[in-house]
């Protein structure tokens, strides 16, 4: 089975190719958010990622909308996906319970502003459902993702966290792990290949650090379909410029198509 693509208002990222490439971005305010927006957007991602979980005025919904438009703006054509990250798993600590969080999640997937949202797993199911409803109402994608900034989990329970994503309906399953050796690289992309032939949704997985560099690079070859790289500001360690990822990729691309 041919590892699947990531598909945003019916194309697919990067014109199918894996895999596609995400820049984030981390601004605090709006003024710097459409600063860092513009610079990345110069950089021709497949896709943005929004972290707003970095974004001070979080608890103002009319400021997130306002931020939100502005990203919009400055993405032109590019998608944007929209994504608080849970300060358990690697995120910023913000004021906001969790049912202010999906209040935020509600307002701006009714916006037009986003093409899909991330939501963490582990969440509470309730509140895992909620965002599923938001997203489909919406016509969104869902990335379902697991983070862990420790360790490497087993062969079973990677692969168990990439089948608890499509159990819970995800468009997109996301596992972020950070390794001790390459042996656990080597794990985690094992498991990308298995559940990119048995899944019928994308996956995405990542190495972090620099032990997992490579597997930024190299992903796409074990099913990945996306690849986090910096564009103006990293959001994950291990992060490597968008032009060095890209340049690595053409390469890759090259020799496995002679």
């Amino acid at each position: 089975m041919h590892p699947r693509a990531i598909t945003l208002g019916g194309r697919p990222l990067a014109g199918g190719r894996l895999p596609a490439i995400c820049a984030p971005l981390v601004g605090r305010t709006r003024a710097d958010l459409a600063r860092e927006a513009a610079a990345v957007a110069a950089l021709a991602p497949d896709l943005i990622e929004w972290r707003v979980d970095f974004f001070e005025a979080l608890a103002d919904t009319a400021e997130v909308l306002a931020a939100a438009r502005a990203v919009r703006q400055a993405a032109g054509a590019i998608p944007i996906l929209f994504t608080r990250r849970a300060r358990r798993e690697g995120g910023q600590a913000i004021a906001l319970s969790e049912p202010e969080v999906l209040a935020v999640y509600a307002a701006v997937a009714a916006s037009g502003s986003v093409d899909a949202m991330d939501f963490e797993m582990e969440n509470a199911p309730a509140d895992v459902a909620r965002v599923r409803e938001l997203t489909r109402a919406h016509g969104l994608a869902l990335v379902l993702s697991f983070h862990d900034f420790q360790r490497t989990p087993t062969t079973q329970e990677l692969q168990a966290r990439f089948a608890q994503a499509h159990r819970l309906e995800a468009d997109v399953a996301k596992l972020a792990v950070m390794p001790q050796s390459m042996d656990d690289v080597h794990r985690l992309l094992g498991a990308t290949l298995a559940a990119s032939a048995s899944l019928p949704i994308p996956v995405v997985s990542m190495a972090m650090g620099g032990l997992g560099a490579v597997s930024r690079l190299c992903g796409g070859a074990f099913g990945s379909a996306l690849t986090f790289a910096v564009g103006s500001a990293a959001s994950a360690p291990g992060q490597i410029p968008i032009a060095d990822v890209r340049a690595t990729l053409a390469v890759l691309q090259r020799s496995s198509a002679a």
